[in-house]
């Protein structure tokens, strides 16, 4: 946990998808104190007119390789997600040439009790994590 879902126009390979997933996973383990084993991901591909994402009029220039990135976690401190948004940008810049205007991030927050990794128990709640 957390729990990511990638939003991205269709069409990207599968070695793209993979190197994206693999660059997010790892800005995630550097920001968060999280197991490497902790990877929940999943990837949404939309045609071109169901996935509309404008700038909020902050002026960025946004590009079919546009992706949004959805947070399902924990309450994380202001700093770790600062980190996340700073790391994520830079990563994906380097490793797959995303554009940081090309980049949107969003967390949605929860509490112990929403999570259950199997066999019907709350793992946070009862100390097994």
């Amino acid at each position: 946990m957390p729990l990511l879902k990638l939003h991205i126009r269709k069409g990207r390979g599968r070695e793209e998808v993979s190197t994206l997933l693999d660059t997010i996973h790892t800005v995630m383990l550097d920001s968060f104190e999280v197991p490497s084993r902790d990877r929940y991901q999943i990837v949404f591909e939309h045609e071109d007119s169901h996935f509309i994402a404008l700038d909020t009029g902050l002026g960025y220039n946004r590009t079919e390789r546009f992706l949004l990135l959805e947070v399902v976690s924990r309450p994380r401190p202001r700093r770790e997600k600062l980190a996340f948004y700073d790391g994520l940008s830079r990563a994906l810049w380097a490793n797959c040439g995303i554009s940081t205007s090309d980049l949107m991030v969003s967390f949605s927050e929860n509490r112990d009790e929403d999570w259950s990794f199997g066999q019907g128990v709350a793992q946070f709640v009862t100390g097994d994590l």
